[in-house]
């Protein structure tokens, strides 16, 4: 699709070299995401005291928001939760590669049947210091309550179908006697 001549340099798509999602689809960011406010080549300090390089890849919210399937909304309501924290841009928030792996994180939890205030917990490890090993501990342990938890849920589902299919049979044979 061609960029009309009228936009300007700071808003014109741009494909950006070795830009290629989770889900596989290359990133095309704009000037001013490889920009971020025109700082054009210098680095600059993103949230938290992070450092981050004019020419690190950049993700808008409807680019996220598309990758991962989820809405506008969602991704602001874990930007609400501080699970996490997009820089800003005036109104524009600007997704970095920190931000989808905590956005990938949540998703992989939230699937897996963890509450938010659990998964928080989990990627919080992530932030600190030689948290690494503690950080896999406590997710293993969470994997195992997670397990236990979901077999008693399969033994539950067994339990219940197989009273179902003995009901069924039992009202069968019931409509059979009455001919």
């Amino acid at each position: 699709m061609a960029t009309p001549p009228t936009t300007p340099p700071e808003t014109r798509a741009t494909r950006r070299v070795g830009g290629v999602g989770s889900a596989g689809n290359e990133h095309v960011g704009t000037e001013r995401d490889a920009t971020v406010g025109g700082q054009n080549g210098r680095g600059r300090q993103g949230q938290e005291g992070r450092s981050e390089s004019a020419s690190e890849e950049t993700w808008t919210i409807a680019q996220i928001a598309e990758e991962f399937g989820i809405t506008h909304r969602t991704v602001r309501h874990y930007e609400d939760l501080g699970l996490i924290s997009p820089e800003r841009d005036g109104t524009r928030r600007i997704y970095h590669r920190r931000d989808r792996t905590r956005l990938n994180l949540i998703l992989r939890g939230k699937r897996l049947g963890f509450p938010l205030e659990e998964i928080r917990t989990i990627i919080d490890l992530y932030d600190l210091p030689r948290g690494k090993r503690s950080q896999l501990e406590y997710v293993l342990s969470q994997i195992d309550e997670r397990r236990a938890d979901l077999e008693q849920r399969r033994a539950d589902i067994e339990a219940a179908i197989a009273e179902l299919e003995a009901w069924e049979a039992s009202c069968q044979r019931d409509l059979d006697a009455l001919g």
